[in-house]
């Protein structure tokens, strides 16, 4: 046997075991990396999510929402305490089957039901709400420490948003719009385009919600839990209550200022008056979030679009006959709604 044979051979025995041992190593680093690549489930970054696939959007009862029918608040209700959390006037009651509601007064009571029954009809996380024109309260204190006004006269407080939170969820934290697991994904980017339709300008970080679902421990639902902001100007302008559930507003305003290539800015949201800068907390707050609105890629923004398209007029009409709106004013709102979505869809 030649001398270069006889070499080429005890070389392939001797490295016969090195070769196979790293053809295992790539095996199992091939299979780690295919492992990693797999698709992650939508909405959901480790054990954390924020959104889930709403199945049959056109089955979605947008007039009784997220709680449906069974769940509504049941009159009369029993007075337990005022909340001083946030700015609204806010107080606790327990209705005749002894369900705990928050009830919110003021201007946000209407808007806040129609949000919330929109993101929950396309797979966003929401509280349970019903808004009621009149609420009987027993025990009504004679005096709140806010909202006296707006507290009706004998117990009844006329035009009120009752929320309670998913029996099966706890809240254990708050998120933050620039710092959470789900930045740059197509469902984070949805929600931000949600934030710019429906105009709930006040994205302070007090208004996220980390949910622990109790069902599932350890697993983590973030959500935007108060949405009251919403359906009138893209900001807060000189008049807080002017600001939001403004049916000409909303319908003067734009929804995307200015469309690029792969991104698009939304006319979302814009800065109070000046004035504000002397209340230095707030105006920092909506300074920072400027840019929820911006370089949104116009892919996700189209993909909500999609899932918002398949609610029928009438739907949307269920979401604001929800809030007590008048038929003139849910005429203007949902016609409006349907043109923005028509917006999304054609990027």
């Amino acid at each position: 046997m030649p001398p270069s044979s006889h070499l080429t051979k005890m070389t392939n025995v001797r490295c016969s075991p090195t070769l196979g041992l790293a053809a295992l190593i790539t095996a199992l680093v091939l299979a780690s990396l295919a492992a990693s690549q797999e698709p992650q489930q939508a909405g959901v970054v480790g054990n954390a999510t924020i959104w889930a696939e709403p199945g049959d959007i056109r089955a979605r009862n947008l007039y009784w929402g997220p709680g449906g029918e069974e769940h509504q608040p049941q009159p009369p209700a029993e007075f337990l305490e005022e909340d001083m959390h946030g700015t609204n006037a806010k107080f606790d009651v327990r209705d005749s089957a002894g369900t705990k509601w928050r009830v919110k007064m003021g201007s946000e009571a209407r808007p806040e039901v129609v949000a919330d029954r929109l993101l929950w009809a396309i797979g966003y996380s929401v509280n349970e709400n019903y808004f009621a024109p009149l609420l009987h309260v027993n025990n009504m204190p004679s005096q709140l420490r806010r909202g006296q006004s707006l507290a009706g006269h004998g117990g009844d407080v006329p035009n009120v948003r009752l929320q309670r939170r998913p029996e099966h969820e706890k809240k254990v934290g708050n998120w933050n719009w620039q710092h959470n697991p789900f930045v740059g994904t197509r469902e984070f980017n949805g929600l931000r385009v949600m934030m710019a339709l429906i105009r709930n300008w006040d994205l302070n970080d007090e208004n996220n919600a980390i949910l622990e679902d109790k069902k599932n421990p350890g697993q983590l639902i973030y959500e935007v839990t108060d949405v009251g902001t919403a359906f009138g100007t893209s900001g807060r302008r000189y008049h807080e209550k002017n600001s939001k559930g403004n049916v000409d507003a909303y319908a003067r305003g734009r929804l995307i200022q200015k469309i690029k290539s792969d991104s698009i800015d939304m006319h979302f949201p814009t800065m109070p008056p000046l004035s504000f800068v002397f209340d230095v907390p707030f105006y920092v707050t909506q300074l920072h979030a400027r840019w929820v609105g911006k370089r949104i890629p116009r892919a996700d923004a189209k993909w909500i679009g999609g899932l918002l398209s398949q609610l029928s007029p009438d739907q949307i009409r269920d979401a604001f006959r929800a809030a007590g709106y008048s038929p003139e004013v849910i005429e203007v709102y949902a016609t409006t709604l349907a043109a923005r979505i028509q917006e999304l869809n054609g990027l």
